[in-house]
């Protein structure tokens, strides 16, 4: 059995599944992803539909920079309400736990999160240098004494 191939224009692919509403949103009517993001497969790949938008619309995203949706809509895919800003950029502007931390200036026990006090890990979270010496030095004391 012969597979079939579409060579659909992005216009028939991609604009089909989108409502264009009244504040100038393009509501990806599609498939979505758990939090919301619209997702589309193209040869096999699936894309975000906003990033696919921006891509085939503007040009390509800049690297190392996410795509902040101006209009606070995760469905929306117009590419004029999306601008490429650095991860901690889109997260002060958001909303959420995100924004909640990234506004966050000293550690839970006092200590300014400077740059000099600040340790970054594999997994972006910000660690307090202070707060670690104190552990490692707790660590030794219990040590010390069971011996």
């Amino acid at each position: 059995m012969r597979s079939k191939t579409f060579n659909w224009s992005f216009e028939r692919r991609f604009m089909r599944r989108i409502s264009k509403e009244a504040n100038g949103c393009w509501v990806w009517n599609g498939c979505k992803m758990r939090n919301g993001y619209g997702q589309l497969g193209v040869g096999g790949k699936h894309y975000a539909a906003h990033r696919f938008a921006y891509e085939n619309l503007v040009g390509p995203i800049p690297e190392g920079l996410d795509l902040d949706h101006l209009c606070r809509n995760r469905a929306c895919a117009n590419p004029s309400h999306l601008q490429p800003v650095t991860r901690s950029e889109n997260l002060k502007r958001g909303v959420g736990f995100g924004r909640w931390n990234t506004l966050k200036t000293h550690c839970p026990h006092g200590h300014e999160y400077s740059q000099d006090n600040t340790h970054v890990s594999k997994t972006n979270r910000r660690l307090c240098r202070a707060c670690a010496r104190v552990r490692a030095a707790k660590i030794r004391q219990q040590e010390a004494s069971c011996v």
